[in-house]
């Protein structure tokens, strides 16, 4: 099993170096999702570590989305607009991760917000290893169709700023990682700003960091925009972004069955991205 270890200052870039080496670099396995005609997948450990995440550009115009899709999926992530969907009984979603962060739910019912915790946790010591959050829960996620691919987020205060490391059991190198990291980082600030510091690094972790063998031809294409594109033609900044992103707030809004209590939450983000 190989592994990449990619330093780089901005998140598009760290991606782009990431994936790029996943791809030069990476150890064919199969996957329990191939088709019987699919190649196999390239398939490394690695370690991404941004130093400076949130300075623009933010955003990688080849990312496998559009930019409404990025803003719903920051959404989901940061206020759980989707959590209503959760129902595996009934054949949807299992979880989310706003559900599993928030609200996570012990065997005997019980419900903890381990993000909360985390706030107080950091107010009180900064500097302390266990202000962190997970996902898995060993008694149901080994034998579910679509188990959490993140695995537990942790951070600590270091000079004045709030750092956090995101550890990924599973993650899809080019169609995925991208808006994993962008949400990821989005909450980190969040989460820094209840504890009252600037947020700082960020260092994405993944035990599997793949591309599908049927994204094969897909990502030749993305090695071609790289090679024929200089770097400023390669990335967005997020105010060039922010039509994008109203027009995904507004589908969010536009659903019949979003709860009252997150579409006063998508409308304060709305303001904040159309006052500015």
């Amino acid at each position: 099993m190989k592994s990449i270890h990619v330093v780089a200052e901005t998140l598009p870039i760290g991606w782009e170096r990431a994936v790029v080496a996943c791809w030069r670099e990476g150890d064919s396995f199969p996957t329990e999702y191939d088709r019987p005609d699919d190649p196999n997948s390239r398939d490394v450990t690695a370690l991404i570590h941004v130093t400076e995440p949130f300075r623009e550009p933010r955003i990688h115009r080849a990312f496998p989305g559009g930019l409404a899709d990025l803003e719903k999926y920051r959404a989901e992530v940061l206020y759980g607009v989707h959590d209503h969907w959760i129902d595996p009984a009934a054949g949807k979603w299992e979880y989310t991760y706003h559900q599993r962060l928030s609200g996570y739910a012990l065997p005997t019912g019980e419900r903890i917000d381990q993000l909360a915790a985390v706030v107080d946790k950091l107010r009180n010591a900064g500097h302390t290893r266990r202000a962190q959050a997970v996902t898995w829960q060993v008694w149901n996620d080994l034998n579910i169709h679509d188990p959490a691919c993140l695995q537990r987020l942790w951070f600590r205060i270091a000079d004045g700023r709030l750092h956090m490391n995101a550890h990924m059991r599973s993650n899809d190198a080019f169609k995925a990682a991208f808006m994993n990291m962008y949400a990821f980082t989005e909450l980190q600030a969040a989460i820094a700003a209840q504890v009252g510091v600037e947020p700082g690094e960020y260092i994405h972790m993944a035990d599997s960091f793949h591309i599908y063998g049927s994204y094969f031809d897909d990502f030749e294409g993305f090695l071609r925009s790289i090679d024929q594109r200089s770097e400023d033609q390669r990335v967005f900044t997020t105010d060039f972004a922010k039509e994008f992103f109203v027009d995904g707030l507004d589908e969010l809004l536009a659903e019949r069955d979003m709860p009252e209590e997150k579409k006063h939450l998508l409308q304060a983000r709305r303001g904040e991205l159309t006052d500015g």
